[in-house]
This record gives structure tokens, C-alpha cells and sequence, in this order.
């Protein structure tokens, strides 16, 4: 079997183990496996198509780390809605409460077939109507006026 073979066969291999993992970093080190099969079928010696192979994964891994599928994103727990699935979802709050001593508002609210403390986020207004959740502290749900605001 022709070594240009080898190294498409090992390339192929691992394109599908990254479609199980979806990592997208065992499709770099094909890609670099698969230059270094065509650096086999032009006829360089082994060690360029080692050496081409590994500085192509090299690159194309670091390409990857900087670009924005690369990055992963870190959102808190009690803000992320694949966490907590109330994230995003709609109440309705009559009338806000201004706390003594402190900047923000609260409310009591029916949700779920239960009384929460609400509280206003720092950006949201204060008028009452349709607010949507934000993050979730222990029971009590920090809300906003748009479900995008995270």
C-alpha cells in the first residue's frame, strides 16, 4: 500500500472520530495528516511529510483556537439557560418596591404555581408589565425588560 494511502486512510479516520466528538480539533490534525499525504504522493521523503503534516495540524489548531469556534464561552451557572430552563422565560410584575437603604426594586410574584422574590436588574425599568428572566440566585429570580439581556 502507497504511503500517500497511509496518510489519507489516517485522515479519514479521524474526520470520523470528530464527527462522535465534534471538537473540531481532531479535523485539524486531519487536515494536517492529509498535506502530509500529499506531500507523500509528490515523493518527498518521510521525515518532510512528517515535519509538513505536523506544522499544518500546528497552524490550523492555533487558526482554530483564535477564531470564535475555537473560544469557549464561559457564562455562570445561574445565567446560563442550559442550565436553569426559567432563563428567558416571562412574568408579569404588577408594582416594583424600592428597597429602604438600597438602589434596586423587588417584587413578590406568582410563577410556577409559586411565590418568588423578584428583583429588577441594574438596567432594566422600573414600570410594571412583561419582564423576562435573567439569572436565577438561590429563590430569587433577577429579572429584566428584554430576554436577551444577559
Amino acid at each position: 500500500m502507497a504511503g500517500w494511502v497511509m496518510w489519507m486512510l489516517a485522515a479519514g479516520l479521524l474526520v470520523v472520530m470528530e464527527l462522535f466528538t465534534t471538537t473540531l480539533y481532531l479535523l485539524m490534525v486531519a487536515i494536517g495528516l492529509a498535506v502530509g499525504g500529499v506531500a507523500a504522493l509528490i515523493g518527498w521523503g518521510v521525515e518532510w511529510q512528517l515535519l509538513v503534516a505536523a506544522v499544518v495540524a500546528l497552524v490550523a489548531t492555533y487558526l482554530l483556537r483564535r477564531s470564535k469556534f475555537g473560544r469557549r464561552t464561559k457564562v455562570q451557572a445561574e445565567r446560563d439557560p442550559n442550565v436553569n430552563l426559567d432563563i428567558g422565560q416571562s412574568i408579569t410584575v404588577e408594582q416594583w418596591q424600592q428597597d429602604a437603604g438600597a438602589a434596586g426594586y423587588t417584587a413578590r410574584v406568582k410563577y410556577r404555581g409559586a411565590m418568588w422574590d423578584v428583583e429588577l436588574a441594574p438596567t432594566a425599568n422600573a414600570d410594571g408589565g412583561l419582564f423576562f428572566i435573567q439569572e436565577i440566585r438561590g429563590s430569587r429570580l433577577i429579572v429584566g425588560n428584554s430576554p436577551g439581556q444577559h
